[in-house]
């Protein structure tokens, strides 16, 4: 598993088991049994979410997004591995190199 915090499309990238998550009006919420603590992942956070709930590039992730959403690619990326980040940062995911 990679511990460093910049991510590339190239990483594969998957939920961390033990989170709790339910959709509300649109959005997902999240509780980390881990760390006691509630996310609201949005919506588009919440897309992510569903897309990493196996192991996954995070190119294919920005790839399906492109295909949803009005969104440029270079866009989608930027923000998909930001948000990803964030998620890392809170031990909610784990990376890995593709193989």
């Amino acid at each position: 598993m990679i511990k460093y915090h910049r991510l590339s499309k190239q990483h594969v990238v998957n939920q961390v088991e033990g989170n709790i998550v339910s959709d509300m009006d649109g959005e997902k919420v999240m509780l980390s049994i881990q760390n006691g603590k509630y996310y609201n992942l949005g919506e588009i956070g919440g897309e992510i979410w569903e897309h990493i709930n196996q192991p996954i590039t995070i190119e294919k992730v920005v790839a399906a997004l492109v295909t949803q959403y009005d969104i440029g690619r270079d866009t989608c990326s930027e923000q998909v591995v930001s948000f990803l980040e964030k998620l890392l940062g809170e031990g909610l995911i784990e990376i890995t190199e593709r193989s």
